[in-house]
């Protein structure tokens, strides 16, 4: 029997749906792969088989139950799906043994970080922190797990540039801050896995009203051309969570180069709060 699905079915949703209906064996590479997604987009057919305890010919078989021509076809859906963010396919069968945990998280962390900026090309860099340094405002976005990052980059820049302001707080909406946007102005969109499902809409936003934005997202993100910088981290990791060190990496380029770029009125701001901050008793 073979299961029809909407052809948007996910990977997931269609083992999920068919699991009661499978014999035995599938039912068992079915349960297995619920709990370790990641393998099938990471391992052929016959390493599944081993990991999973079934034979080859179940794999073949499971795989065209859920409406895939063939091993290959459910391993590019199963890698399409992880592209997206799921953290369900950062679980695998086989761990890394706790004495090799930290030299494989950072090989992992400075592989992720040499491949992001392979792609980076220095001059955009720079040309970033250019208009950050001559903006009127910098507008700095992030939901989830971005946020973090969003925060990084606001508290670092609004200590060297006029006017920073990191959104959407909580209560506000995009529209307040859009509305009071300028040309002459600087957005820096974090969007990492998942991202929120208003982002594309936002950033169609921004090209509209024409404020030059940067853009920063996973390497599972395709190039948007709309936008006038955009740079994709590598966040590959064999950990349950993913690996972030190229965003770091990238936000504290961004802001140092900003810092650099601002010159005398950077340090001068800089100073100032420093002796504020002194004379109220802050630091």
């Amino acid at each position: 029997m073979k299961f029809e699905f909407h052809e948007d079915a996910s990977f997931l949703s269609r083992i999920k749906t068919a699991l009661p209906e499978l014999n035995r064996a599938e039912r068992t590479l079915g349960t297995f792969l619920l709990e370790f997604p990641g393998d099938l987009a990471s391992y052929d057919a016959q390493e599944l088989a081993r990991l999973s305890g079934v034979s080859k010919s179940t794999v073949s078989r499971f795989v065209r139950r859920l409406g895939f021509e063939n091993y290959e076809s459910a391993r590019r859906a199963a890698r399409a799906e992880s592209q997206r963010g799921s953290r369900y396919f950062l679980a695998h069968s086989e761990h890394v043994p706790p004495e090799e945990q930290l030299a494989t998280s950072l090989e992992e962390e400075l592989e992720n970080v040499s491949r992001t900026f392979e792609r980076i090309d220095m001059a955009e860099l720079d040309a970033l922190a250019t208009a950050i340094a001559t903006s009127r405002k910098v507008w700095v976005a992030g939901y989830r797990i971005s946020h973090s990052f969003a925060s990084y980059v606001y508290w670092q820049l609004i200590k060297v540039v006029p006017e920073a302001a990191l959104i959407p707080q909580a209560g506000e909406s995009l529209g307040e801050h859009f509305a009071a946007m300028q040309p002459d102005d600087v957005v820096i969109w974090i969007a990492l896995r998942q991202k929120m499902g208003n982002t594309d809409a936002a950033l169609l936003q921004l090209d509209r009203l024409g404020i030059p934005t940067a853009l920063i997202t996973d390497d599972g993100t395709e190039p948007n051309h709309r936008m006038k910088w955009h740079f994709r981290c590598r966040i590959e990791t064999s950990s349950p969570q993913f690996n972030h060190a190229s965003v770091t990496s990238l936000c504290h380029q961004i802001v140092t180069r900003a810092t650099l770029r601002a010159g005398l009125d950077a340090r001068t701001r800089l100073r100032r709060i420093d002796e504020f901050n002194t004379e109220l008793g802050e630091v």
